[in-house]
């Protein structure tokens, strides 16, 4: 049984759209009077028949519209809803909303059934009214660099780059290159436009040399040059003209002595123009450029006055002074104040076994003078032989005697000791 306030409420919410085409009147849904089922009651063509708070009513199928009690017509819409999101609904039909939405030379795009216009690029101006071109447009409204940078137009795109003494990212702002030397490397300082540059380059006289240290230029003049480095250095000299008496050599552009540490201990250095000539004083001797020192016997032989391989001694001549004496070595023979030649041998066994190394020369050991009277001399292994000759008897080395039968026996008993 239905409620009083369910009773007096049994009209539902009617939509009403006028078409300037049709000029009919359409309803979505009409309540059914006398009865309370659909089964008693017949809905128009596409429309449906539902029970609402005891009532049946009838409304026309989705996305129709017409009278249900005779006919609903499709239609393609009736909400934006019903269209794909870049169609909005129109006399139910859906639509592109882009058409006369946007102005000249301006883009549209629609999102969500809503028509957004632009200036495409290269442009400027009110896309709703007018989009102008402008070749500098990809840098404005808004311009995409960040701060202290230069936008331009390459090729129709916005190409962003620091400007001259800055660095960072130009798309989120560029910063000077440095504010405090500390800023930049060891060897580089802070300059008055905001960069890292070398102070030697604007700080020290040309002809200066320059080194950095702690960012701060440290200027000096060049070896033996002389001036003020913040100014002009000069060489002390350029030619020997330009050097005192003293000092009369310019030597890589220096005043110096030629003699100053060239010769040796107790030396003499004389120059010849300005060339240094090292030697020993009359009574020294040595090497100038090394050491001089007084002269000893041993000067006497060196260089060795004699002659080849013969040997030098100090001695004395007839009067007692001080000469070289010149001997050959053991085992040579010859003019020793020319030249000596090693000796036939050395010893006995270096001749045949009849000649003895006399002299260091292989001689016949019997000259003569080894034996005695009426004894023979025959050399043998390598000394004299003496034996006396045959008929006599005695020591072969004093005298050999006749053999005599009455005194062979007193003569043998004299002599039996040999």
């Amino acid at each position: 049984m239905m409620k009083p306030m369910q009773t007096a409420v049994l009209l539902v919410a009617i939509f009403v759209a006028s078409t300037a085409a049709m000029q009919n009147v359409y309803y979505t849904s009409r309540v059914l009077t006398g009865g309370s089922s659909c089964d008693s009651h017949t809905c128009g063509v596409n429309a449906r028949c539902t029970i609402s708070e005891g009532r049946p009513v009838c409304s026309c199928l989705n996305l129709h519209m017409g009278d249900p009690l005779a006919v609903c017509n499709r239609v393609e819409c009736i909400i934006n809803d019903d269209c794909i999101g870049n169609r909005i609904c129109s006399s139910n039909k859906c639509v592109d909303p882009c058409a006369d939405a946007c102005g000249t030379n301006a883009l549209c795009h629609t999102r969500n059934h809503v028509p957004v216009c632009s200036c495409p690029s290269g442009y400027n101006g009110d896309p709703f009214k007018n989009c102008v071109y402008d070749p500098q447009a990809p840098c404005k409204n808004p311009n995409p660099c960040g701060s202290n940078t230069k936008c331009e137009v390459i090729k129709g795109v916005a190409t962003c780059t620091c400007l001259p003494g800055y660095r960072g990212r130009p798309l989120e702002g560029c910063r000077h290159e440095c504010e405090a030397d500390t800023d930049c490397p060891q060897h580089l300082s802070c300059s008055s436009d905001f960069r890292c540059e070398n102070p030697c380059s604007s700080q020290c006289a040309e002809s200066a040399e320059c080194e950095v240290v702690n960012h701060r230029a440290k200027c000096t003049c060049p070896k033996n040059w002389l001036g003020n480095p913040l100014i002009s250095c000069r060489p002390e000299c350029s030619h020997h003209s330009d050097c005192p008496a003293g000092k009369p050599a310019c030597h890589y552009q220096k005043c110096v002595d030629p003699c100053d540490g060239v010769c040796g201990t107790h030396a003499n250095c004389e120059l010849r123009d300005v060339t240094p000539v090292c030697s020993c004083p009359k009574d020294r001797t040595g090497d100038p450029f090394t050491h001089c020192r007084p002269f000893t016997d041993e000067d006497l032989c060196s260089p060795n006055p004699c002659g080849t391989s013969a040997e030098c001694r100090p001695g004395h001549d007839n009067t007692g002074k001080k000469r070289p004496v010149c001997t050959c070595p053991h085992g040579y023979v010859g003019n020793a104040l020319i030249s000596c030649q090693r000796g036939e041998c050395l010893s006995d066994a270096e001749c045949p076994d009849n000649r003895a190394c006399i002299n260091f020369s292989c001689q016949n050991p019997c000259t003569g003078r080894e034996c005695g009277l009426n004894a023979s001399c025959s050399p043998r292994r390598h000394i004299a032989v003496c034996t006396c000759n045959d008929g006599y008897r005695g020591d072969a080395l004093f005298s050999c005697n006749p053999i005599d039968a009455g005194r062979s026996a007193n003569y043998y008993g004299r002599y039996s000791r040999y």
